[in-house]
């Protein structure tokens, strides 16, 4: 009897983890593949929450997160992790996510093997190869080297286009959407201590990407206080990242603020609850501006740029940049005027129904049966 054929996921980081656990899942349930799923490690304690959250095991983990890790340790070690795993437990198949060192790296170590690679959440750009760093030219080098293009919009499949990139091209929605989903459909709660989600309304803050760091940093922080300021009615719960470059100065800037809540990175159905409960978003992350408005949340982006241009053109996301002046500026006016808030509150959100993995996984099914004869 003919093997089945091998599907092998790599991921590494939280936001990989959360957006390919709907896809592994859909893989699993399929008759059609051997599913292996491989860790590099890049996150650790955050990648494990995930995991369990989903009831996902790996098959391999190559362990090589280090204290204050370089993107020159994560790639190389990768390359190296992986070279193993393919020459061991060879697949027909090699899905990597988004624009991480890890999809980077998984992806090529694939390509030096000579396996096809299928590519999630491909197809997002700024045009602007260093912001964000690195994952702009980590997304556009992962395109050169795949067969399978998973485009989340209709947007994102015309870039893959424009940039002339060789194998099919499948639009499927984003895959955080039905993450989103299955969590939501959990009714979790987000329970902080000394937070009162009756008594305030909630700002709902990450920051963690490298352009942010120093001197913006500290432009956001600043911002983030002014707004408290002026509504004493508000607080901001800001789940800090594990990176101390970020953490830090963050706990010294706001630590001492009586409606600052500074807690640890929240297991993804606990962040689900405190996006359905808080009243807005202020991120520089990516993924929250996909999940947000599809419970409803304005989300005020603290970056220049976005490879989400889909979100700020249907209204439900806004592009303001760090400094402070901008950041208590945008985030009163939709604490104070009612109008502008439910403008991007029900604006119609552009990433997906739910369904992103089930096409993933009916292209892969198709690909790998043309391939195979």
């Amino acid at each position: 009897m003919a093997s089945l054929p091998r599907v092998t996921l790599v991921l590494g980081t939280r936001p990989e983890a959360i957006k390919l656990a709907p896809v592994i899942l859909a893989f699993q349930a399929s008759p059609l593949f051997e599913t292996r799923v491989v860790l590099t490690g890049q996150h650790k304690e955050m990648v494990a929450q995930v995991m369990q959250l989903f009831q996902l095991q790996a098959q391999r983990d190559l362990e090589l997160m280090t204290p204050r890790q370089t993107l020159t340790h994560v790639t190389c070690a990768a390359l190296e992790g992986l070279r193993l795993e393919f020459g061991e437990n060879r697949p027909d198949l090699v899905l990597v996510q988004g624009d991480t060192t890890t999809a980077f790296a998984a992806a090529l170590a694939a390509f030096y093997d000579q396996i096809p690679v299928g590519h999630v959440e491909a197809g997002l750009r700024t045009n602007n190869l260093f912001d964000p760093f690195p994952e702009e030219a980590n997304r556009r080098l992962i395109s050169q080297v795949a067969q399978l293009h998973f485009a989340p919009t209709t947007e994102s499949a015309k870039n893959l286009q424009a940039s002339g990139v060789v194998g099919e091209i499948h639009t499927t929605g984003n895959t955080v959407i039905d993450a989103l989903l299955l969590m939501a459909a959990a009714a979790p709660r987000c329970d902080v201590p000394g937070l009162d989600w009756q008594k305030h309304r909630v700002i709902l803050a990450t920051v963690h990407r490298r352009e942010n760091w120093g001197a913006p940093l500290k432009h956001i922080a600043m911002g983030f206080l002014k707004v408290l300021e002026r509504h004493p009615d508000t607080a901001l719960l800001l789940p800090l990242h594990k990176n101390p470059t970020v953490r830090e100065p963050l706990q010294e800037w706001l630590g001492d603020h009586p409606r600052v809540f500074l807690t640890e990175p929240l297991d993804y159905d606990r962040l689900v609850a405190a996006i359905r409960g808080c009243t807005l978003l202020l991120t520089d992350s990516g993924g929250l501006q996909e999940e947000a408005p599809s419970l409803g949340k304005p989300v005020l982006v603290l970056r220049r740029t976005t490879e989400r241009p889909e979100a700020v053109e249907a209204g439900t996301a806004k592009l303001i940049g760090t400094s402070t002046e901008a950041i208590e500026a945008e985030t009163c006016l939709l604490l104070e005027n009612k109008a502008a808030y439910e403008a991007m509150a029900m604006a119609h959100n552009p990433f997906g129904d739910g369904k992103a993995s089930e096409r993933i996984v009916a292209a892969s099914a198709a690909y790998l049966q043309t391939t195979s004869k």
